[in-house]
């Protein structure tokens, strides 16, 4: 674990601390042997996530499009001076 700390100067618990939430969430894997920690990464984990973003962005899209007609809309409206 030092050699993932030392890169972004995280003490040592504050590391073990995000490990444990990434692990909790199904994002890695972590295989102890005595004082070696084994971590790799589970992209299939990311698959929940990214499915969410792409409904968010879906969304927003749609409010988006609806907004900028609503706009257009407005602009019509509006006199000429």
């Amino acid at each position: 674990m030092t050699a993932l700390a030392k890169p972004g100067r995280m003490s040592l618990p504050a590391l073990s601390r995000h490990l444990r939430v990434l692990e909790q969430a199904r994002l890695i894997d972590r295989r102890r042997d005595g004082r070696v920690h084994a971590i790799r990464a589970r992209p299939a984990g990311l698959k929940a996530v990214q499915e969410w973003i792409a409904q968010c962005a879906a969304g927003w899209e749609f409010s988006f499009n609806t907004l900028d007609e609503l706009l257009k809309k407005e602009q019509r409206k509006e006199p000429t001076a």
